[in-house]
């Protein structure tokens, strides 16, 4: 092999073993927001443009009725504790939104681990994988859904997500949150990492 050849493949070497060690940290730090969030996840009937205000109908009325879970206070820690007895309450708010509106959807509410893409809601970039999340799926799901971070508290007008971020995730990775997907291909290869961790897990 001649000089060129081998420093152009101590180079190339490198390069890959500093992409992985730099991957490595950030699909740490992807997997600590993952650990630390809990999000909310309403899924409507169908992509119709009534399913679709339905959707936003139902979320309206489960974030009022609701208020004392989505108020801060839940967090993962205590999530299944004190969101569990209070799903028979959800699930009923949102069946009468959807008879009142003339619909005779069934409803599906659970608390449980799901796989998530990145997300980027209100500035804030949600890295990709798994999240314990409040599932509410109206009819088949077949629709565009709706999100937001329960915790930190983001999903009420009136919370102040910044501070809450801020002071629940730390500094470091309140700004790494902060991050533009569209400038941060790793956001990316995380993605395709976790997707695929994801689909293994649940085979």
């Amino acid at each position: 092999m001649s000089l060129k050849n081998k420093v152009i493949l101590s180079i190339s070497i490198g390069l890959i073993v500093s992409m992985l060690f730099s991957t490595a940290g950030f699909a740490a730090k992807c997997e600590k927001v993952g650990k630390s969030v809990l999000r909310l996840h309403i899924v409507a009937a169908s992509d119709s443009e009534e399913d679709q205000k339905l959707k936003l109908k139902v979320r309206d009325a489960v974030l009022e009725k609701s208020s004392s879970i989505f108020d801060g206070s839940v967090d993962i820690e205590n999530a299944v504790d004190k969101i569990t007895p209070e799903l028979p309450l959800i699930r009923q708010t949102a069946r009468q939104i959807i008879q009142e509106n003339g619909y005779d959807y069934d409803v599906d509410v659970s608390l449980k681990k799901e796989y998530f893409k990145t997300r980027v809601y209100d500035g804030f970039t949600m890295p990709p994988g798994e999240y314990l999340a409040l599932r509410i799926v109206i009819g088949e799901g077949k629709g565009h859904n709706w999100w937001c971070v329960m915790y930190p508290a983001m999903c009420l007008p009136s919370a102040r997500a910044e501070d809450n971020a801020k002071n629940i995730l730390g500094d470091k990775i309140y700004r790494f949150i902060g991050r533009n997907p569209k400038y941060e291909p790793r956001f990316k290869i995380i993605e395709v990492i976790e997707e695929l961790k994801y689909k293994i897990s649940n085979r």
